[in-house]
């Protein structure tokens, strides 16, 4: 049975995801709200917005992503999982990995990274101009 309006493959991720980190329903306590923002009529007049809290530690995660009540659900749920394996695990969580592969790639080349990279672009440089039609002059 769908609980969520999302794919079965999903939500057994999702399923697979809260019972590796411990999170039981009966840990959560669910709420609604109305939402603001886009979605129109609908999120203005409907409690579609989700404050979903995870009693023993007391985190608390608000998702109005979507317009829908359901969706939000899964996505409130999805963001729990996420933000309690950041805490969880620390430096080895995904959202840590992310955070420092962009730190990498944003970081300051050395002296030597430069001048090898300017040396290969050159070579390359040379074996494209050895490539040319000849000129006829």
């Amino acid at each position: 049975m769908a609980i969520y309006p999302v794919s079965e493959k999903k939500q057994q991720g999702l399923r697979r995801q809260m019972e590796r980190l411990g999170i039981r329903d009966e840990d959560l306590e669910e709420s609604f709200v109305r939402s603001g923002g886009p979605g129109g009529q609908n999120v203005n007049k409907v409690s579609t917005c989700v404050v979903l809290k995870h009693i023993p530690t007391g985190l608390v995660i608000k998702c109005q992503q979507e317009r829908t009540q359901a969706m939000n659900r899964y996505w409130a749920r999805r963001m729990l999982a996420d933000k309690l394996e950041a805490q969880i695990l620390g430096r080895e969580s995904a959202e840590a990995r992310r955070i420092a592969k962009i730190r990498r790639q944003k970081r300051k080349r050395s002296r030597r990274a430069k001048d090898k990279m300017l040396d290969a672009k050159q070579r390359h440089g040379a074996l494209k101009k050895l490539r040319a039609q000849p000129s006829e002059e």
